[in-house]
């Protein structure tokens, strides 16, 4: 597993990218607090997560950005 890639998350949906937001904020701090805590976990995890999540947001925020553009557009 590398890098999460750009590409693997664009054919989701808004709603589906909402939940991955969730379900990867809950990974890291999971992986955040088993840092704090000293337990054995896979330090590359939390970049991965933390790539993963800025992309997530990244296109939720050109989606709904592109969705006010429209509105305005046909008002």
């Amino acid at each position: 597993m590398g890098v999460p890639q750009f590409t693997d998350i664009i054919s989701l949906s808004n709603a589906e990218i909402s939940e991955a937001i969730i379900e990867t904020e809950n990974q890291l701090f999971n992986l955040r607090f088993k840092k704090a805590t000293r337990q054995n976990f896979k330090s590359h995890e939390i970049k991965f997560a933390k790539c993963r999540l800025a992309q997530l947001k990244t296109l939720l925020t050109s989606r709904l950005q592109d969705l006010e553009q429209k509105e305005e557009l046909t008002t």
